[in-house]
């Protein structure tokens, strides 16, 4: 037989045997709701009325060996029972079909008992050769529902206290019921708990229509804990609209153990629990336990006794009626009547069916003997529910004694609405395996009793019974309130009836319907619908032999509505349609409408797309938002992330001032839109902050970001925003700029300079250090003659210490200078030659240079001397301090390059810059120059730092004021190491610094 297992998901809730159920997780509303609400008001469009039956079968299997073998002959084919022993009526569309024509009499009799207990082995199917099978089963049944008991020894210390379940057993009766079922059924749901097993399997038609599966298993055993004892149960949703619950379970055993049978009862209702219900997209607010349900089932061995009775009277009394299930040459017949003696109950009447037929074939008479009771004058005739030495009123006058119906009575176990099937069948414990009618025949003689039930409820049951315990609620109420004002002895003498509702209406006998309601009633399901279900057959398998327990099984036939799921999908879609048209025309709603942009394949790109983004290089693009709704609009840009509404190289700005008087700068800042209504905002890009450069260059970041505009009441409007990055020299260490091939950075649109490749090229120094530098100086030696030839009479910029490079001795605009120093960074990132306007002044050019210098040697990520080397120069400067010792301006200057040619791309770069600071200083402070009165050099207060004094020699003062002004410039941006954190050290290195630049500029040498 083919079957599967993985249509529908298993759901395994507690991997802990008898565990405490977990708590549900945090419910989800959706914003479905109101779809769900409208979509369910049309629902009797979209569903249709199905019928199924539902068998529901348990048995308590001992743990003994061969067992599993006759499932498929009492389960699924309904074989296995005794005609006389069952009390059961086969409806006419349920008998089994007759045999085919051609084959003989004998082909058809089923198997003897004397030969049935004879064959009984282990190894093969105990059940009768030739049963053709009472009970409908095959594909007649919809749903399969098996709970099975003791599949191992939990008898045994070590499974009862196993913290997990052995799966093998399982397998193996997985394997048995998959195999007898026909071609097509699939298990929907299965759970154990170490000898309790739960087996659920749905037929073809009806697999697919199983949803919201849901399991879990309670222990109640050792410690009220383990799983030796307990229960597994399932939750399945049908059809979208009916919930049924299946609770298989094995309950305290023992005679006097009822109160702890009813304890266990409370604990696997209290405990268990199931996953929440989702419904086209909206999940239940809370898991349902069992009570939630729209029919549930109880069934397993629940361990109720027959109290008040000798048990070997009960088994003397039940065996008069088996013994007619054996001829004279049974073993178990000499057994029973041997007992039967020993009890003093005397045995008259013909003993066997064989002395009924005298006189007749043989075969005849062994065929008739096992399908006819023995025959008293007219009984035939009589109805055993009236014949006192029926097996029928037998059975009605134990029943009254059996603990659970008791205990239902007693409102104790069971009482909530609770019910079960007529018992016209034989007690189903406890056998000798291998036997039809044998009862406990051990020393212990057992008393037999119903340990196995099946119970079965529906919602309206337990609503019935919520009713009707709230009425008496309130009668007791009422009737404490009337004896507290006196008024009960008042109208004593008028009372004709003197009912006591706590005491009266409890005479003993048995009541097959405890709860008043009729099975054929209409069931208003928790979904809304309008289901029936009743009970069809309810009896036990006596002719299996292979557990001293007999199998037990219930036949429900339950009439509900299914949710048709393609005519439902048609009409959520026409739901859906209207309340979104309703919904659109009062919800807020705007249009943005984006600068056009066509991608590199010609295509219109309709993201926010700047192009090339090139270093400190703004670029702005403007969006139009158009209030095209009936409603105002109140809309704002949100946090994408924890980096705030936009990237930081982005600025928004709006036309029109935020309505939101919240001060908080990170609240949200919304505008407003008047129906018809239009907004312009700007976006400008901008690439200026060095780390942010660094990330670029490197490939760790891109220019690619989502901004989202939200709209109040209405959706959120996403914004991608696009640019191609063109790499920059900027914010590169030495190492890496001495990598960078002919052509410029550019070159490495695609590429990393990491110096990680043996045949990358390797310059001795930067190749921009040595294009700045030199540029500088033959433009400033150029200013010089220019401004002596043109300009006599004026001051000139370099009269003031600092100029070139401090920022407040420039003469030129810082809008014309930004656009000069973007070209010359351009240059730089492409290695082309500098060029400048004609109208540019070369003082202008002058400038824009040194401001391109300084940002570039700023932007070094090691400095011209990294940390390492100037922690060497510290420390050497500060030993002879320490010591007293002098050096020579020359010695100095050769121990600082001997310190520095650890690294020759920052000893050579060092070498360029302070050779054009000094080339400097003789251009704009020639010696022979200077007027030979003494003059006041001007310096700016932010260059003056600690200084010494000044030469009474003007030129030399003048020299000495300007190289003082070019270190303090470029000792920050040069040495790349912290400041110590003292005052008196932070001055102390500071002069280091700027001495290590001096040492390196004229005046050391004048």
């Amino acid at each position: 037989m083919s079957h599967t297992e993985a249509e529908v998901p298993l759901r395994r809730t507690q991997p802990v045997p008898g565990s405490f159920p977990l708590p549900p997780d945090t419910p989800t509303i959706s914003s479905q709701q109101s779809l769900s609400q409208a979509v369910y008001e049309r629902r009797a469009e979209y569903t249709r009325s199905h019928k199924i039956r539902i068998k529901v079968g348990t048995w308590n299997v001992a743990a003994l060996l061969g067992t599993e073998k006759d499932i498929s002959g009492w389960f699924i084919q309904g074989k296995g029972l005794s005609d006389r022993l069952s009390g059961l009526n086969v409806a006419a569309e349920d008998k089994p079909v007759q045999a085919e024509e051609g084959k003989s009499a004998s082909d058809d009799v089923r198997e003897s008992v004397a030969d049935q207990e004879r064959r009984t082995s282990n190894k093969r199917s105990t059940i009768p050769k030739n049963d053709t099978g009472s009970l409908p089963g095959g594909d007649n049944v919809g749903l399969y529902v098996l709970g099975l008991q003791e599949i191992v020894n939990v008898n045994s210390a070590t499974e009862a206290i196993r913290p997990y379940s052995d799966p093998h057993p399982a397998q193996k009766w997985r394997d048995s019921v998959a195999n007898a079922l026909p071609d097509g059924y699939v298990l929907v749901a299965e759970q154990q708990l170490i000898g309790l097993y739960l087996l659920i399997y749905a037929s073809p038609t009806i697999a697919p229509t199983v949803s919201s599966v849901s399991t879990t298993s309670v222990g109640t055993g050792l410690w009220n804990w383990m799983g030796n004892k307990g229960a597994v149960t399932a939750r399945i949703v049908l059809g979208e609209t009916t919930r049924l619950v299946f609770v298989n379970c094995h309950l305290a055993a023992g005679t006097e153990a009822v109160e702890r049978r009813n304890a266990d009862a409370a604990q696997i209702l209290s405990r268990t629990k199931f996953e929440s219900i989702q419904h086209d997209g909206v999940l239940e607010e809370f898991g349902e336990g069992i009570g939630d349900e729209d029919f549930a089932f109880w069934f397993g061995d629940l361990n109720y006794r027959l109290d008040t009775l000798p048990g070997e009277d009960v088994r003397r009394l039940l065996m008069i009626h088996t013994r007619n299930e054996y001829d004279e040459q049974q073993s178990s017949l000499r057994e029973i009547d041997k007992d039967l003696a020993h009890g003093g109950i005397s045995l008259d009447m013909p003993q066997n069916h064989n002395e009924l037929f005298e006189g007749s074939d043989t075969s005849s008479q062994t065929a008739a003997s096992q399908h006819t009771p023995i025959t008293f004058p007219d009984e035939e005739e009589t109805d055993p529910s009236t014949d006192p030495a029926s097996l029928q009123t037998t059975i009605s006058s134990l029943l009254p004694h059996d603990q659970l119906f008791k205990q239902m009575r007693a409102r104790k176990a069971f009482h909530d609405g609770w019910r079960e099937g007529p018992i016209s069948f034989l007690p189903t414990y406890k056998y000798d395996i291998g036997s039809v009618g044998l009862f406990d025949s051990s020393e212990k003689k057992r008393g037999p009793s119903w340990c196995d039930r099946i119970l079965f409820r529906t919602r309206k049951d337990r609503l019935e019974y919520l009713r009707r315990t709230r009425e008496e609620e309130e009668a007791r109420r009422k009737d404490q309130e009337m004896k507290a004002r006196g008024l009960d002895k008042s109208v004593d003498d008028e009372i004709l009836y003197d009912y006591d509702p706590d005491n009266d209406g409890t005479e003993e006998g048995y009541e097959e319907n405890l709860t008043g309601v009729e099975d054929s009633s209409v069931v208003m399901t928790k979904a809304g619908y309008e289901d029936r279900l009743e009970l069809d057959y309810y009896t036990s398998h006596q002719r299996v032999l292979s557990s001293d327990h007999k199998p037990l099984d219930a036949i429900f036939t339950l009439d509900y509505d299914a949710v048709d799921i393609e005519c439902k999908a048609i009409i959520h879609q026409q739901v859906a349609r209207e309340l979104d048209k309703a919904e659109n025309e009062g919800r807020p709603c705007i249009t943005i409408v984006v600068d056009s942009h066509v991608d590199n394949d010609g295509h219109p790109d309709e993201s926010i797309n700047f192009g090339d983004v090139k270093y400190d290089q703004p670029k702005t693009r403007s969006i139009t938002i158009a209030n095209t709704g009936r409603v105002p609009v109140d809309f704002g840009f949100i946090d994408r992330h924890e980096g705030g509404v936009a990237p930081p190289w982005l600025t928004i700005h709006f036309d029109r001032p935020s309505n939101n008087a919240n001060p908080n700068p990170n609240a949200l800042r919304e505008y407003a839109l008047e129906p018809g209504d239009t907004a312009s905002v700007h976006l400008t890009i901008r690439v200026n902050d060095m780390d942010q450069v660094r990330s670029l260059n490197e490939g760790q970041s891109n220019i690619d970001d989502v901004l989202v505009l939200r709209v109040r009441n209405g959706r959120d409007h996403f914004l991608p925003l696009r640019g191609l990055w063109l790499r920059s020299t900027l914010g590169r260490s030495l190492d890496k700029l001495t990598r960078i091939p002919e052509g410029g950075v550019r070159r490495l649109q695609h590429q990393k300079p990491d110096g990680s490749s043996e045949d990358s090229v390797k310059w001795s120094a930067p190749r921009e250090i040595f294009q700045l530098t030199e540029a500088i100086e033959a433009l400033v030696e150029r200013s010089v003659a220019e401004w002596g030839m043109m300009s006599v009479n004026d001051v000139p910029p370099w009269e003031t210490s600092g100029w070139p490079f401090f920022k407040d001795t420039w003469s030129s605009s810082g809008e014309d200078r930004k656009a000069v120093v973007d070209h010359l960074l351009e240059s730089l990132d492409t290695r082309e030659p500098f060029t400048f306007s004609p109208e540019l002044d070369t003082v202008c050019r002058v400038e824009a240079l040194a401001e391109t210098l300084l940002m570039f040697l700023d932007s070094l990520e090691d400095g011209i001397i990294p940390e390492n080397q100037w922690e060497v120069l510290s420390k050497g400067m500060g030993a002879r301090e320490s010591a007293r010792k002098t050096m020579t301006g020359e010695d100095m200057q050769s121990w600082i390059l001997d310190v520095l040619s650890t690294s020759p791309a920052h000893s050579i770069s060092f070498t360029f810059v302070t050779a054009m600071l000094a080339s400097v200083v003789n251009e704009i402070a020639p010696l022979r120059s200077l007027p030979p009165t003494p003059t006041t050099p001007k310096t700016p207060d932010a260059l003056l730092g600690r200084v010494g004094a000044l030469s009474q020699d003007p030129a030399v003062a003048r020299r000495q004021q300007i190289d003082r002004a070019f270190a303090n410039i470029f000792m920050s941006i040069l040495i790349k190491a912290p400041l110590p954190a003292k005052l008196k050290e932070r001055k102390t290195d500071e002069d280091r610094r700027r001495h290590v630049i001096e040492v390196f500029l004229p005046s050391r040498w004048e």
